[in-house]
């Protein structure tokens, strides 16, 4: 089948089995997490909803439970911008799941006013990359277990706002810059993707970054009418000329769950992803001497070393 930009996930699903499986996602009470959620638990997968907040993992849980009574799912709770928080959900999930076939690394926040998270990170790239470097690679033990299994890091189209600020990721002693900082962030899950599928693809776990496209979610809450004028402006002097059309939330999660169980992506790894189809990302989220750095970086910042 031809996939492409208006694939949904059961499209994408049709005929997969993941019996047997279990599934982590992060973010998922709303938008794309939930439907990945959704799409998972349809074809047989056991998936843990790590969510932000208890009330919205029950409701995430009846709202797939409404659709698929005998799915097999549960919620834990997980704040990523909380390294107390990530050992704590890591280390519940590793008790009750010592093997994990596939993690996907959903949840995310955007062009966020400037604020720091727990443990002093920016917020934006404390949240979307360290929280999920973190998270990772506490449930690696559990997905080496498992393997083959795979490792989705949803990434954007917004990775080419900005390269890894290597002198001052946390914006210490800068000017704040919301699109930059999320362009960072993006930029951050695709090398971290690069390394994971260096580190990890001889011991049977591949790794994607995905661009799910442009979706109307709660992601984007924290945009005003002035941020949209200057993200269209951006968008003019990109090299497609704009901002691209929306995706529905079922065809926005459809590369995702592409990525999660395409045979095709059998032997592949450490790629970027839109449109259920490989893609091409600027040069410098591929950058390998980048990723090393970046790990180690990462590494530093969250406190722990990783010999995977």
């Amino acid at each position: 089948m031809g996939y492409g930009e208006l694939t949904t996930t059961d499209e994408v699903l049709e005929g997969v089995r993941l019996d047997d499986v279990t599934a982590v996602v992060t973010g998922a009470s709303t938008g794309l997490g939930l439907e990945t959620s959704r799409a998972l638990a349809a074809v047989g997968a056991h998936v843990v909803l790590a969510v932000r907040d208890a009330a919205k993992g029950e409701a995430a849980l009846a709202t797939i439970r409404e659709q698929l009574p005998d799915a097999s799912v549960e919620f834990g709770v997980l704040d990523l911008a909380s390294l107390a928080s990530i050992r704590e959900f890591a280390g519940a999930t590793l008790g009750a799941h010592p093997r994990i076939g596939l993690l996907v690394n959903n949840a995310g926040v955007m062009y966020t006013p400037f604020g720091h998270t727990a443990d002093g990170f920016e917020l934006q790239f404390g949240t979307n990359h360290l929280g999920h470097f973190l998270l990772t690679n506490l449930l690696m033990p559990a997905l080496l277990a498992a393997a083959p299994a795979r490792i989705v890091n949803l990434s954007s189209g917004g990775h080419q706002g900005s390269d890894i600020i290597w002198d001052d990721p946390n914006y210490g002693h800068r000017e704040y810059d919301k699109f930059e900082a999320y362009g960072q962030s993006k930029t951050a899950n695709i090398l971290f993707t690069v390394e994971l599928d260096a580190r990890l693809s001889d011991r049977g776990i591949r790794s994607y970054a995905v661009h799910p496209g442009m979706i109307a979610t709660e992601l984007g809450r924290y945009m005003t009418r002035d941020d949209m004028r200057a993200l269209r402006d951006r968008a003019k002097q990109a090299p497609a000329g704009g901002l691209p059309a929306y995706k529905s939330i079922p065809a926005g999660a459809a590369t995702t769950v592409w990525a999660a169980t395409a045979p095709e992506l059998d032997g592949v790894g450490g790629v970027y992803l839109a449109d259920c189809q490989l893609a091409t990302p600027n040069p410098w989220a591929l950058d390998r001497a980048s990723a090393s750095r970046l790990w180690a970086l990462s590494e530093d910042l969250v406190g722990q070393r990783f010999e995977v």
